[in-house]
């Protein structure tokens, strides 16, 4: 994956080149309508649309249960053949039951999956395209398929023997493990974090249905309260009178380079004539590699960056994306900022190499830096969702701070990589100052602290981004 000093585009926002044969929405279009105060040309106005942008499909499909079901659905489980869920699936069951994959109503069946793996996208009844680009399957083994039988329901248990879900009318069907790889990776190569998790020693089936999850999902970690369904999000941005959202996400700590990046939009879109632009800084909570930074650490450090007002709390909504992490690239971009509308979000932040990753066998990174940002801008059933690209953060030696690149000076400009960032931190030194809030990188420090007391005083040894 590229560096933490390259998740910034090398062209200047917000004007970017492409070919003629496709049309690129990197310039958002203000949203405007005509609102006429008497029959007068004198008092005609235009005004910002303030009306969030419509959740795929025109609606959010929830898959909770009425809370007078839940006694009824729990007994109705334990009568049920059962599948025990993954830590994985678990959040995928997460993801369905609040609608970030609306239109979606389960576990997907054997045609979902295959417009999913072949056309990135799903089509409705009605004839209409919402995105669909990263598979949200669940396997079974060949003994589980026996127990099945001819059931059309079955009861999903967690790792502790709780019933979390019922999926019925259900539908079973191979699971092409190696076509799913190659279509969703791009590649086959050994060492995919993600598929060596949950897909190499899956079952060779996949069943799919429609889903009831009987409970809100809950990980009593302490961070619960950060994670806002797409409803509850829709709810406070309705709240703060938001006539934009502009979601950021992330997987890495918030140095000054990302907040210059972030009120640096807002300001942009303020001069375009939106009033209160809401960001969404949106960190990814589901399952991610080892070697990235615990999402605990990750929140602790955000907390810092608003609490040292790097970022203004007014204006920011902080809050945990559950799905979980693929590495896969511009493929995996695409449900990103498909799960972003359906919060709200009607602008997303694209960098370089988004949810990309280095090649697990060639010392090269897996995807082109630059094509996450181009799929975004002609992906079926993201048309209406507005792609900003990300420009070049650099420190500053002359000012002592974070500032966008000036190609014109370019000896005056430190790139600090993620490995050098995480060599600092793990080495107790301290980056120039300007880099990131201090109790930011205060967290950071004592993050890596933590690893070396867990590793017996050995210190990990820093591991390319």
């Amino acid at each position: 994956m590229a560096s933490m000093a390259t998740f910034f585009t090398k062209t200047s926002y917000p004007t970017h080149s492409f070919p003629k044969t496709y049309n690129a929405h990197f310039a958002p279009t203000l949203r405007l309508h005509v609102s006429l105060g008497s029959k007068k040309k004198t008092n005609q106005r235009l005004q910002i649309s303030c009306g969030l942008i419509e959740p795929d499909g025109g609606k959010l499909v929830e898959l909770l249960v009425e809370e007078s079901q839940i006694d009824g659905k729990k007994r109705e489980a334990l009568s049920l053949p059962r599948i025990k869920l993954s830590r994985i699936d678990t959040q995928w069951v997460h993801v369905l039951s609040e609608g970030w994959a609306s239109p979606l109503g389960g576990f997907m069946r054997e045609s979902e999956f295959l417009q999913t793996l072949h056309f990135n996208s799903l089509r409705l009844d009605e004839g209409s395209v919402v995105n669909m680009s990263v598979p949200i399957v669940l396997s079974i083994d060949d003994s589980q398929k026996h127990r099945i039988g001819e059931s059309s329901k079955v009861a999903l248990f967690d790792s502790k023997g709780n019933p979390v879900a019922i999926l019925k009318d259900i539908e079973i069907y191979k699971h092409p493990k190696e076509e799913r790889i190659a279509r969703t990776w791009g590649t086959t190569a050994p060492g995919l974090p993600y598929v060596d998790e949950a897909i190499t020693h899956a079952g060779n089936w996949l069943i799919g249905g429609d889903l009831e999850v009987i409970e809100p999902i809950k990980y009593h970690d302490g961070l619960d309260h950060y994670r806002l369904s797409p409803a509850e999000l829709r709810e406070e941005f309705t709240r703060r009178n938001a006539d934009a959202v502009f979601a950021f996400q992330l997987r890495n700590p918030v140095h000054n380079g990302h907040a210059l990046l972030m009120t640096d939009t807002r300001r942009r879109l303020l001069d375009m004539g939106y009033k209160n632009p809401i960001l969404l800084l949106h960190p990814l909570g589901g399952y991610t590699k080892a070697d990235d930074v615990p999402l605990n650490w990750r929140m602790k450090q955000h907390e810092k960056v608003l609490e040292d007002g790097v970022l203004d709390p007014e204006t920011t909504v902080v809050s945990i994306f559950p799905s979980p992490m693929h590495y896969a690239g511009p493929t995996e971009v695409q449900w990103h900022a498909k799960a972003r509308i359906n919060a709200g979000a009607d602008f997303y932040i694209v960098g370089r190499d988004p949810a990309g990753m280095g090649h697990p066998v060639e010392k090269r990174d897996l995807y082109d830096a630059d094509h996450g940002k181009k799929v975004l801008s002609m992906a079926p059933g993201l048309e209406r969702l507005n792609i900003l690209p990300f420009r070049i953060a650099a420190y500053d030696k002359t000012q002592g701070r974070m500032a966008f690149f000036d190609p014109s000076r370019p000896q005056d400009f430190l790139f600090i990589s993620g490995t050098k960032m995480r060599t600092l931190a793990r080495n107790k030194e301290n980056p120039p100052d300007g880099f990131m809030c201090p109790g930011g990188w205060k967290v950071m420090v004592d993050y890596y602290d933590s690893l070396v007391a867990a590793s017996n005083g050995k210190v990990p040894e820093a591991v390319p981004a």
